[in-house]
């Protein structure tokens, strides 16, 4: 679901001037932390037992009702590069900037969490499994803006789940095609100094 999926990316950069021009190489290291609403109460599992294979389920097959909230959670520990363009490298806080790099990650952590009710009482589970999610990722990623506040993007190169081991589309009963999709992330970069 587009409503409700989130990602909170938290960085720490440091900016190192090319000579005295308006480029800086911008490295550093922090977490990137991803929800991925599911739409329709529906959640994760493995095809027919089958752990290559991951396919989505309703709730009334899931066993659990009542579902209120779906989401797969990842989370990552990165190494963002970019190269930045600043119009007024002397004073950081009026400039206006471009940046294009990328990003490296090693997933840490992943589940998939239902918040459902039953019996008149709010409940969670959390399930650890990793659905067959790629433990490492990397992308592309650019940013525009002026001063603290940029607008930014970030496309991932490498599918989310491992490959010929993602989703499974039924074509039919013999058949079906694994969706080892890939992620696009778009929002607003605010930085604190």
């Amino acid at each position: 679901g587009f409503f409700g999926s989130r990602t909170v990316n938290l960085y720490y950069q440091y900016e190192f001037r090319i000579l005295k021009s308006s480029f800086s190489f911008v490295p550093g290291i922090g977490l990137s932390l991803e929800r991925f609403k599911f739409s329709n109460d529906h959640t994760l599992a493995y095809a027919n037992g089958d752990l290559s294979s991951i396919e989505m389920i309703s709730a009334t097959d899931a066993g659990i009702p009542g579902i209120k909230k779906s989401h797969l959670i990842t989370n990552y520990i990165e190494i963002p590069l970019e190269l930045r363009y600043s119009t007024n490298p002397d004073d950081p806080a009026r400039s206006f900037k471009i940046s294009v790099g990328g990003r490296i990650g090693y997933m840490y952590d992943s589940f998939s969490k239902i918040k459902y009710k039953e019996d008149g009482e709010v409940k969670k589970i959390k399930n650890k499994e990793d659905f067959n999610l790629n433990k490492i990722r990397y992308g592309l990623s650019a940013r525009i803006g002026v001063g603290n506040i940029s607008l930014f993007g970030y496309y991932n190169l490498s599918p989310l789940f491992e490959e010929g081991k993602g989703l499974s589309d039924i074509i039919s009963t013999e058949n079906s095609v694994k969706n080892d999709f890939s992620t696009l992330t778009i929002g607003i970069s605010l930085a604190s100094f």
